[in-house]
């Protein structure tokens, strides 16, 4: 099964990083203000504060040393011992961490523009926000980063 994380304020473009790969990650800036930030159910966090490391060892904490969202994912991958085929990309929402899932081509048509509709036939919705997601150049773009950042391979 794969791990579930758990990111702190500071690490959000690497939430989203994380998410892209299909990992269950939570956000800290998602959670009201005031309010604990809850990072229990088997989480792993993610920090960038040292003290943290003390009071939270039982918790096995990851600390992030990097600034550069990719680095930091690096970090993750090598600290949950994460492989390639650990990752399931584009199968949660960025927005809301939702499992997304496949939607009929009609059902988008309102919600997505013209061309995209006229040009993609394959589409997901996240059934908790609704926002819709197609494999884009941006799908691709992504994953080549990953890729070459990562030296992974099919």
């Amino acid at each position: 099964m794969a791990p579930a994380f758990a990111a702190e304020r500071t690490l959000g473009r690497l939430g989203k990083w994380l998410r892209m790969l299909g990992f269950d990650t939570i956000l800290e800036t998602e959670c009201p203000r005031g309010r604990f930030f809850e990072h229990g159910g088997g989480r792993i966090l993610l920090t960038r504060t040292r003290k943290v490391m003390t009071t939270q060892a039982a918790r096995k904490p990851v600390l992030i040393r990097s600034n550069d969202p990719l680095e930091q994912l690096g970090e993750v991958l090598r600290a949950a011992a994460l492989t390639p085929e650990d990752l399931r990309p584009f199968t949660r929402c960025l927005r809301c961490n939702e499992p997304i899932v496949p939607a009929p081509k009609a059902e988008v048509q309102r919600s997505v523009p013209d061309y995209v509709w006229q040009r993609y036939s394959d589409f997901s919705t996240c059934p908790r926000c609704g926002r819709v997601y197609w494999p884009g150049t941006h799908t691709t773009r992504s994953l080549e980063r990953i890729e070459k950042h990562f030296r992974f391979k099919d």
